[in-house]
């Protein structure tokens, strides 16, 4: 039997109009274009009817003064649109951070309340999650205001704990431990107390694996970084010297045009793609060299490229967020500088009773307690008590998911209730709680912005300030959509390696 021509071989190939691979790539390629012709006309209309109802998408209200006076924050009478948006966002960041660490910490004391044995705290973890869970939020928050806004007026004797804890219709009072004059220098000790633990940490590490011996790496590394924390309370004012150098960076920030964060995002676009193309190129290729490349290989690395080129533009484009970059990263470094150059006899950590002053005729509180006001303490407390119930639920649903035998085991070879928890059960539990409550963080993030209905001045709050003054409605509005945005992406990250980092690696 002969070998078929050439010409029969061409004769028997699939015509284009059958061929699966020429079909995939043209119908995606019309898709695209499809949809990138929608979007352009969209975007055409959209312009075109705001110019023509003299409505601006311009950032440059950022720079603007503007008459706005914030509760409360870092700056409570900003002078212009940014700082004011800044302020804004540091009081959302402030609340969901507290909220998270607490609703935490609650939330598992109420899922172990669900399991335990008394019946009394089993029934109260029941019906803390029960009722918390079932509550509209806004319904919880608004019922906070109310209630804290009924309690009796400031008075120069009010309690519970005169000079020790005020609770008043101004808000909650209590002494407070912060941050002096010389905690950056302090904090420069411990971050280099961090990185020597990292290798104290790795070193008995490798001892423990080596030799089999229990060398506790992890307490060696939190000893390492509790002395350096001790000491650093005695050297730190050796490093008052990176003021300047805060302050050099800070000048450059003012120095540097327009443009120059527009070519550095740029530049990262592009080469973030280009990193990420070679990468998955690399991962491609086989132990010989040999690239085979499928047509849904070929379609991501497109999207990559054509990714970062929307990146580039969107840069280019809004030139506002680059001049804010720039008044951002200047200002960031200015607080910097003024934080290092203090008097070197400067403590790092101080504490105060809270005080109440009378100027006038009605007493209120002073500035040494940590104060909540009604509106931050109506939010805080709201979403701290909805999202304890959410996370005590997955607490509960992580610690069942481990099998009984584990903990029949544990028991067996002698351990106690608390150190069958902590030993055996909470490690394989943490792999599936982590999951939920990383979701339950994001929302917990998000419906912060229910704050406005309590008049607490958080970014959605006070961007509706700015944008009734300025008019900037659309730009204000993309400010929230990024910060939001940039948030639960930054939680998502965190959250996700610690999963990488609790999963059970399979041999």
């Amino acid at each position: 039997m002969t070998a078929p021509t050439t010409r029969e071989r061409v004769s028997q190939r699939v015509p284009l109009w059958r061929d699966v691979i020429v079909l995939k790539w043209v119908t995606q390629v019309f898709l695209l274009v499809m949809v990138l012709g929608a979007m352009f006309f969209l975007a055409s209309q959209a312009g075109d009817n705001l110019r023509a109802r003299n409505i601006s998408t311009e950032f440059d209200f950022l720079h603007e003064p503007v008459m706005i006076q914030i509760s409360e924050g870092i700056d409570t009478h900003p002078d212009t649109g940014a700082r004011a948006l800044w302020s804004a966002m540091v009081n959302t960041l402030r609340i969901s951070g507290a909220g998270i660490i607490f609703a935490t910490v609650l939330g598992v004391v109420v899922g172990l309340a669900r399991l335990s044995d008394n019946w009394l705290v089993r029934r109260i973890g029941t019906m803390w999650v029960e009722f918390f869970r079932n509550v509209p939020l806004l319904v919880q928050m608004i019922f906070m205001f109310s209630f804290l806004t009924t309690l009796p007026r400031v008075g120069l004797d009010s309690g519970p704990i005169n000079g020790w804890l005020h609770i008043s219709n101004k808000g909650i009072s209590m002494p407070r431990v912060f941050m002096a004059d010389g905690f950056y220098q302090w904090a420069v000790v411990v971050l280099i107390g961090a990185v020597a633990a990292h290798y104290v940490r790795r070193r008995r590490q490798r001892i423990q694996d080596e030799t089999g011996a229990n060398t506790s790496p992890i307490l060696w590394a939190l000893g390492t970084v509790a002395l350096f924390g001790l000491v650093g309370l005695f050297v730190h004012p050796a490093f008052s010297w990176l003021g300047s150098v805060f302050g050099a960076i800070a000048e450059l920030f003012d120095s540097l045009p327009t443009a120059a964060p527009q070519v550095l995002f740029s530049a990262a676009a592009i080469g973030v793609a280009t990193t990420w193309i070679r990468r998955f190129l690399s991962a491609r290729r086989s132990a010989i060299g040999h690239l085979l490349l499928s047509d849904d290989d070929w379609f991501r690395m497109i999207f990559a490229a054509l990714t970062s080129l929307v990146v580039v533009l969107l840069v280019v484009r809004w030139s506002g967020l680059s001049a804010w970059t720039l008044d951002s990263s200047r200002d960031l470094f200015e607080v910097l500088e003024a934080k290092f150059e203090v008097d070197g006899a400067a403590r790092p950590f101080d504490a105060m009773r809270p005080d109440i002053v009378q100027k006038n005729r009605f007493p209120n509180y002073g500035t040494n307690g940590l104060t909540m006001s009604i509106g931050f303490a109506s939010v805080f407390f709201a979403v701290l008590f909805y999202t304890s119930a959410f996370i005590g639920e997955n607490v509960r649903g992580g610690i069942l998911a481990v099998p009984k035998g584990q903990t029949e085991a544990a028991k067996a070879v002698g351990l106690k209730r608390g150190q069958v928890l902590r030993h055996v059960v909470l490690p394989q539990a943490i792999r599936v709680i982590m999951p939920p409550t990383g979701n339950q963080y994001l929302n917990l993030l998000k419906n912060t912005s229910l704050a406005i209905a309590v008049g607490y001045s958080d970014i959605v709050q006070v961007g509706t300030t700015v944008f009734n003054q300025t008019g900037m409605t659309l730009p204000v509005v993309s400010i929230w959509m990024l910060f939001y945005l940039s948030c639960s992406l930054t939680i998502s990250v965190v959250v996700n390696w610690f999963n990488v980092r609790m999963r059970l690696v399979e041999r």
